[in-house]
């Protein structure tokens, strides 16, 4: 069965342009021109990946994102303005997992679809990486897409879950946004910025209830990076 994708865009023909892309590539769309119906839509339909615009007629890109990460957990890609850095670090505050900006090439969009979907169903493959990986309190099954720390779940998105995994998987060594990027979008060579790295570990460490002083797990290494390790 083909992977489902939400597309969330006022602008009709925006909305319709990605469609048009992505059906050739095979995926089953939902498209909706508005937030409330969009939320109505996940509620109802198995979605495998959402593409959400900020700038909505009812409830803006970044409140649906929201309210979407309360209850799920598949890729969600933002549509942001055009050098809006601001908007782009809201969306991955919110729970986004990546930004696109207007104007964008379709392509481009395609692109990161499918790494986001690649990614996400990457956890089911026993044989991608080691299934298990523990540092002190912190266990993150593969496998199961599943992470605990000290015994209680961590609801983390795909990037989130992703990142982690990448740093427990290097437990100790120090690893540059640069080379976070590139082990998680892997052959996009679409330029990332080291915000959204920066973002994403922000928003791992507050579900962890790590402090940015003196964090037991996720150390930053001024000038050079970050790594994982238990002390």
């Amino acid at each position: 069965m083909p992977d489902t994708i939400l597309i969330v865009d006022d602008e009709k023909e925006i909305a319709d342009l990605i469609d048009l892309y992505l059906q050739n590539e095979g995926y089953r769309i939902f498209k909706h021109y508005d937030g409330s119906s969009a939320l109505q839509c996940v509620q109802s339909e198995s979605i495998d990946l959402a593409i959400l615009d900020v700038m909505l007629p009812d409830i803006d890109g970044f409140t649906l994102c929201a309210k979407i990460r309360e209850s799920y957990l598949f890729p969600i890609i933002m549509l942001t303005a055009k050098d809006a850095e601001l908007d782009k670090i809201t969306g991955l505050s919110m729970g986004a997992d990546d930004y696109v900006a207007k104007p964008f090439k379709p392509l481009e969009l395609v692109a990161r679809v499918k790494a986001q979907l690649r990614r996400a169903q990457k956890y089911t493959d026993p044989s991608s990486s080691e299934d298990v990986i523990t540092v002190g309190g912190l266990l993150i099954n593969s496998k199961t897409h599943e992470c605990s720390l000290n015994g209680t779940a961590l609801k983390l998105t795909p990037t989130e879950f992703s990142l982690l995994r990448i740093l427990a998987s290097n437990k100790g060594a120090v690893m540059s946004s640069d080379e976070l990027s590139q082990e998680i979008w892997q052959e996009e060579y679409f330029d990332k910025g080291n915000n959204a790295i920066t973002v994403h570990i922000r928003h791992i460490r507050e579900k962890m209830g790590e402090s940015f002083e003196n964090p037991r797990y996720i150390k930053t290494v001024w000038g050079v990076g970050y790594k994982l390790e238990y002390s």
